[in-house]
């Protein structure tokens, strides 16, 4: 057993990763990798409880997410990178703890609410969607997770994992540790409208993106709404452009900028060529590898096998554990 505090986190495969996903997730994870013993997942089964009536734009994510991982700076040596369905035993642990878990904690969960309003044009009264919190327990304490790295909202994400696993050892014993939530730091990053960064809004900027992609993308931002011509003052507190700035230019690029564009010395145009080339050379490093990964499947193939059965080997000894605490085949 490894001395670092273990974490567990995961995604869903249910479209390209963007510069949202990396600065919201991916950026700490990787950050995270020598201090912890970090296992992270595929959720491809968490992704049909939203996508069950279409699996195959699940499935077609699997292998594309890992390169992004892998290309964000994940490494196999450091950290165990697996796919959820290639691991069964977290659907066993599923069914025992959705044997103990009332319906009335599931009900209450923010999110589930905040789902259903969301995507009122999908039918989600299904068990499984109603339930994914359950699966989530699952996936967190089979790997006895002392914590799992998070923005605020998703605490109570958390919160019910505890009271889960606290259930589980008042019933049959201490198995499981009480994970914490690792609250962990994230940049402001909007989509190219102003809105949250999102491949449903088609307002995102991917990790795959070529650099001439990356260069369109910026030249359609939103910048100041209230400033109509170029030789207006502008208001780089309310511009997206400029938060971008202050994320993947130099200091004193950004800092020179900002009176420039109150003074209305910079138009927009500029403004946005400028922090376009900026954001294309701090992705390049991402971008090298990427290519490398992509041109080799069968590399990215063997590092999702090697981390599954590696996950898997860890699920097995606790599963013994919980077969024994609950008494079948014991």
């Amino acid at each position: 057993m490894s001395e670092k505090k273990r974490i567990l986190s995961g995604m869903r495969p249910t479209g390209p990763l963007h510069l949202g996903n990396l600065h919201g997730a991916l950026a700490n994870w990787v950050d995270m990798q020598d201090p912890y013993d970090c296992f992270f997942f595929i959720a491809d089964w968490h992704a049909l409880t939203s996508n069950y009536e279409d699996p195959s734009a699940t499935t077609g994510y699997v292998e594309e997410m890992m390169i992004d991982w892998l290309s964000a700076g994940l490494d196999p040596e450091k950290s165990t990178l697996f796919v959820q369905s290639l691991v069964p035993e977290h659907a066993e642990l599923f069914l025992y703890l959705s044997m103990i878990t009332p319906v009335p904690w599931l009900e209450r969960n923010p999110t589930y609410k905040d789902q259903i309003v969301q995507l009122d044009n999908k039918d989600l009264s299904t068990f499984g969607f109603l339930g994914y919190p359950v699966l989530q327990a699952a996936d967190i304490i089979m790997y006895k997770a002392n914590g799992v790295p998070v923005g605020v909202d998703q605490v109570p994400h958390v919160e019910i994992t505890r009271e889960i696993a606290r259930r589980f050892n008042f019933l049959y014993g201490d198995v499981f540790p009480e994970p914490d939530a690792i609250l962990t730091k994230t940049s402001k990053i909007l989509g190219l409208d102003r809105r949250k960064m999102s491949k449903s809004y088609n307002n995102a900027i991917y990790l795959s993106d070529t650099p001439d992609e990356i260069a369109k993308k910026v030249s359609q931002m939103i910048t100041d709404p209230q400033r109509m011509r170029r030789d207006d003052p502008g208001n780089p507190d309310i511009c997206n452009v400029f938060e971008f700035h202050k994320i993947y230019s130099d200091k004193e690029t950004w800092q020179a900028i900002d009176p420039q564009c109150r003074n209305a010395e910079i138009g927009c145009v500029e403004c946005k060529k400028i922090m376009a080339k900026s954001l294309i050379e701090a992705m390049k490093p991402l971008h090298e590898r990427r290519v490398h990964f992509k041109a080799r499947p069968d590399r990215v193939r063997e590092i999702i096998a090697f981390g599954s059965e590696k996950a898997r080997t860890v699920a097995k000894k606790t599963m013994e554990e919980v077969r024994q605490a609950v008494k079948i085949r014991a």
